[in-house]
């Protein structure tokens, strides 16, 4: 049993070595480092509501019935919603695109095109690769992302993803 124990615990470290090394450390961590105290923006728990609302509006306003996921720069959920009608597959597909989004730190949609010249090895597990999922960006620096799953094509899911950001752009700058 303990045995089991630690097979997981390197599993899940190893995963987290390898989600690590794809991501690049924003620029003002990076900088400050060296002093012992880390300063870093991060998205709050009222600007997640925010986007998620704004983006499920948007596609209802289309008549889509969604999932959408916001995370913070940690990969961590700070909201998640599925609409009345949005199956267990959406919810899973819109934190995937929010996570392939905020570990590339670009839009999800990029990857697919990416991913056919890139060996299998380097495929984290549990992204996915269609459009539906955008970084969320303060400048440079990527301090978490949404993702949207469930209306008929990524490019409806990226449209959606996209009204979210456009809801709180004068908060991001």
């Amino acid at each position: 049993m303990l045995r089991n124990r630690w097979v997981v615990i390197g599993t899940a470290l190893g995963v987290w070595l390898a989600v690590t090394s794809f991501t690049s450390v924003p620029q003002s961590i990076a900088l400050a480092q060296g002093k012992g105290v880390i300063t870093q923006k991060a998205i709050s728990l009222d600007l997640a509501q925010e986007i998620a609302q704004a983006a499920l509006a948007k596609c209802r306003e289309d008549n889509y019935h969604v999932s959408v996921h916001v995370i913070d720069a940690s990969g961590l959920d700070k909201i998640a919603l599925r609409d009345d009608g949005s199956g267990e597959v959406n919810f899973r597909v819109s934190r995937e695109k929010a996570f392939t989004a905020l570990t590339y730190r670009r839009p999800s949609a990029d990857m697919e095109k990416a991913w056919v010249n890139m060996s299998p090895a380097r495929i984290i597990p549990g992204i996915f690769g269609v459009a539906g999922g955008l970084p969320i960006k303060v400048g440079d620096e990527v301090i978490g992302a949404v993702g949207v799953g469930g209306a008929p094509g990524g490019e409806k899911d990226q449209a959606c993803a996209a009204a979210g950001l456009a809801k709180v752009a004068d908060e991001l700058k």
